[in-house]
């Protein structure tokens, strides 16, 4: 039997839920019916939501969403639809605009996004796309910080406006090649940061994503080969606040549309305590993402439970026999599709011969990383 490690840490971080479980701390076995959530922001958590249903035209969550927050890499939405704008319905973009747009898009690469700021008059993007859209609290980072694309304020209510415009109002290829980008998220972005959370992690596909993170105090790359910088966008020394657009603390936001003709635009925008891990703040965006009413979403089959340890290897099969596909954000909530026996695998004084299978990384992890009293879940079906 497995030692009830950290016992106290394991008592937090346990979560297991019914199969398809919409809130977080839902108990082991009951059902959440869908649709009947509201939003639950964790502890320590500040947030702005939005989640607007095209299909009825309405509202179905709104929770500060005027709230400015530092854009981190949403702002690269403004980007993409300023080198766009105007290049007619019939436009082709080139292979060499695509080679840093596609990634820029789908990766949130920041190089990508550096070139086109100092390009094209920086500040001077968002100006122009706050008047071209009528967006209402967004605004181009604050004096003497005006190279920093990633303090450019943004609030959920605003980022519903440009999908709106997206899917509503751009040129079909327009639309067409801004949304395909998101549908192909990658797992690793450009900086190795999973950034699979919030929306990606909430729901099936489909569903399109653009990603934000920001943070001091999250630790080097969460998937593949460490980085060698801690914070996204944000280099260099920063005010506290700009206006009333907080810099400090650690930002997690996703946004994106959910399920079929993308009926759902969700706008999730967090900031975190100073010091936060992006495990923690990965975890915690996704049990606010998991609590709202997404029309038209399907949520993911599985039991939801806590990890421990750092850079937990994701394995093709339950055997460190073959190298593994990534490896986990130190001490983050992951979905448990089923569990099987495997390879016997030993963390003096611990062992543990069960293995998790992770569906939204199509791998597996050794239970023995699992946040749970017993070697084998209690309430995780076999595969």
């Amino acid at each position: 039997m497995k030692l009830r490690l950290l016992a106290a840490t394991a008592a937090l971080l346990l979560i297991g839920g019914a199969a398809g479980s919409a809130a977080a701390d839902t108990p082991a076995g009951q059902a959440v019916q869908p649709g009947a959530a509201s939003v639950t922001v964790p502890a320590g958590v500040s947030a702005g939501v939005a989640v607007f249903d095209r299909q009825t035209g309405t509202f179905t969550e709104q929770l500060n969403s005027s709230t400015r927050f530092r854009s981190a890499s949403i702002v690269k939405l403004l980007l993409a639809l300023d080198y766009l704008w105007n290049r007619g319905p019939d436009h082709t973009v080139p292979a060499a605009d695509r080679a840093w747009l596609e990634p820029m898009l789908r990766s949130s690469n920041d190089d990508a996004a550096n070139n086109y700021w100092s390009d094209n008059g920086g500040t001077a993007i968002i100006t122009r796309m706050v008047s071209r859209l009528g967006l209402k609290d967004t605004a181009p980072p604050p004096t003497g910080y005006e190279g920093y694309w990633g303090y450019t304020a943004l609030s959920a209510r605003d980022t519903v406006t440009i999908y709106r415009y997206l899917l509503d109002s751009a040129p079909g290829p327009v639309r067409d090649f801004v949304m395909g980008n998101l549908r192909q998220s990658t797992r690793c972005a450009s900086d190795k940061f999973d950034q699979h959370f919030g929306v990606a992690g909430a729901f099936e596909k489909p569903w399109a994503v653009k990603q934000g993170w920001a943070g001091s105090s999250y630790e080097k790359g969460t998937c593949g080969p460490p980085r060698t910088a801690a914070a996204k966008d944000t280099a260099g020394p920063a005010p506290a606040a700009a206006g009333d657009v907080d810099l400090t603390r650690p930002a997690l936001h996703s946004t994106g549309t959910v399920g079929a003709g993308d009926r759902s635009i969700v706008a999730v925008f967090t900031l975190h305590p100073v010091g936060t891990s992006y495990g923690k703040a990965y975890t915690d965006i996704g049990r606010l993402t998991r609590s709202l009413n997404v029309p038209g979403a399907a949520r993911p089959a599985g039991w939801w439970y806590g990890t421990w340890s750092d850079h937990v290897n994701v394995r093709p099969d339950p055997s460190t026999g073959n190298a593994p596909i990534t490896h986990l954000p130190a001490g983050v909530e992951v979905l448990v599709g089923c569990q099987a026996r495997g390879e016997e695998v030993h963390v003096p004084p611990y062992s543990n011969e069960w293995w998790a299978y992770l569906p939204q990384y199509n791998g597996w992890i050794s239970n023995i990383y699992i946040s749970s009293p017993d070697n084998k879940m209690p309430d995780v079906k076999d595969c």
